[in-house]
């Protein structure tokens, strides 16, 4: 899945969406309103175009995920595979923070657009590639990308919709999902099987069009410029800037250290750790990395959830092709109920009875997504019928649904309004950042139990000779990883002064 959620992604950085002034008549100056709608004439282009570019990432995330498993074989890359997906996650948090100064300081547009373009970009570089890092390199411009992509539509929501419409344009995110979820993985493994691997990514730019035509006027009526004209334009933020260059740094150097697995790789590890520490306690909430009640709860169980999550679906597509010996477009559908189920947690967490249980219902929720990682490598025995990895992810997307659009709410409850922005800030990197990391665990240990030998046989027919111990390497301790999440999510409630 995108950093876009991960089927949600919160406000970034830089940018207090509870604080912003409007400054001028229309869609802003209903911020004290009470009435209209998403599809109202002053809301309309503006909510088809950016939910139609929400769209356009959700198919490209279950798309891509499909055609994975082939594009590594073809490329010699199955070796390195979770580098596919955490660079792309890398890149996205430095995007992120730069994507919250430059809104501060000239509004939303720049980053959408150049955000936009950077991400078709790296889908033409990924389709285009002889070499897997080469290939590799396109999902880290295209992460960049959805990096600036992601904060710019959030910074549109906080400026041009009231307080009260924001609920029904975050559910329409959500919501489509639904459609790519269900539509994409049978589109992608057609394509894969008929066309190539590379049509899949060098497709999905020409769909870039619509969605900006669109939403782009819209924009620049309703959510251009500084938030407050009158006010001197802020200077950018150094320090942060160099926070986020070091936590991609020195993400992307323990990635290639956990996939090199050699004495020398030390160096490079020790290098990452070094950039990491400082960073993340710059950037974090103090009291995260020991799940102190309250805020910084919310912000370590967001990174918990999607890190876990996504590190484990991101090997289902390869471990059914290789060891079930399904093709590219089965093993793509049996994630596809897996978005009318995270729809469908969206939805239950929305309902106004469900609030006095909110606390409850995120450590339900990490109960089933550690339930259902741990069931998903059942099918690794024979005897095992395939359609439990099915069933399980739609169990385990349930309870995502509930969790990351809790976590959001919980974070706003939770954050002065002077603080919302930098909180905010704080729970996309810590989604961002875990999904990183647990992708280079996941891709370390899957490597060195031999994980690279199943390339061979990654098309759309043959199965692998049986790996089974590389790929529960991958599952089991994420598992583990997400009941812990469970007991985090028992100390959400603030026990104190905020951190």
């Amino acid at each position: 899945m995108s950093a876009l959620e991960p089927r949600e992604a919160g406000a970034d950085a830089d940018v207090d969406i509870a604080t912003v002034p409007a400054r001028s008549p229309g869609p802003r100056a209903a911020h004290d309103d009470t009435k209209g709608s998403v599809l109202d004439g002053d809301h309309r282009a503006l909510s088809i175009g950016i939910v139609s570019v929400v769209l356009l990432i959700a198919f490209e995330a279950t798309a891509v995920g499909t055609a994975m498993p082939v594009a590594a074989r073809e490329l010699n890359g199955v070796s390195v595979y979770a580098f596919a997906f955490s660079a792309y996650f890398t890149t996205s948090l430095f995007g992120m923070v730069l994507a919250g100064q430059w809104s501060d300081r000239s509004g939303p547009l720049g980053s959408l657009t150049a955000g936009m373009s950077a991400f078709a970009a790296g889908l033409l570089l990924s389709g285009t590639a002889g070499t897997m890092w080469l290939f590799i390199l396109g999902r880290a411009v295209q992460g960049l990308g959805g990096g600036l992509v992601i904060v710019a539509l959030y910074v549109v929501v906080s400026r041009a919709y009231a307080e009260h419409l924001r609920p029904a344009i975050m559910a329409a995110f959500a919501a489509s999902w639904v459609v790519p979820s269900v539509v994409g993985p049978l589109a992608a493994g057609t394509i894969t099987e008929h066309l190539g691997w590379r049509w899949v990514f060098v497709g999905i730019p020409a769909l870039v069009v619509f969605p900006l035509a669109l939403a782009l006027p819209a924009i620049r009526r309703t959510a251009s410029g500084p938030a407050d004209p009158q006010a001197p334009v802020a200077p950018w933020d150094r320090r942060r800037i160099r926070l986020a260059l070091a936590i991609s740094a020195g993400a992307g150097l323990l990635q290639y250290a956990g996939q090199e697995l050699r004495w020398l790789s030390l160096l490079p590890a020790a290098a990452g750790v070094a950039l990491l520490v400082p960073a993340v306690r710059g950037l974090l909430p103090r009291g995260t990395v020991r799940a102190a009640r309250g805020l910084p709860s919310v912000i370590l169980l967001r990174g918990i959830a999607a890190g876990s999550f996504i590190a484990a679906e991101s090997f289902v597509p390869l471990m059914l092709v290789t060891q079930r010996g399904l093709s590219v477009t089965l093993a793509g559908l049996s994630l596809a109920v897996g978005g009318l189920t995270w729809a469908l947690g969206s939805w239950i967490q929305a309902r106004p009875w469900t609030e006095p249980y909110r606390e409850r219902l995120v450590v339900l929720g990490m109960v089933l997504v550690a339930v259902a990682i741990a069931a998903a490598p059942s099918v690794l025995i024979a005897a095992v019928p395939v359609w439990v990895v099915a069933a399980a992810w739609a169990v385990g997307c349930l309870g995502m649904g509930a969790v990351i659009s809790s976590t959001s709410v919980l974070l706003l409850q939770l954050s002065a309004p002077e603080e919302a922005g930098a909180n905010s800030a704080a729970l996309q990197i810590s989604d961002g950042l875990s999904n990183v990391l647990l992708l280079a665990v996941g891709g370390a240990a899957f490597a060195a139990l031999g994980g690279g030998a199943v390339g061979h046989a990654v098309n759309a027919h043959a199965a692998a000779g049986s790996h089974p111990t590389a790929f529960a390497a991958v599952f089991l301790p994420m598992a583990g990883v997400a009941a812990a999440g469970a007991w985090v999510a028992t100390r959400l409630g603030e026990g104190g002064a905020r951190a």
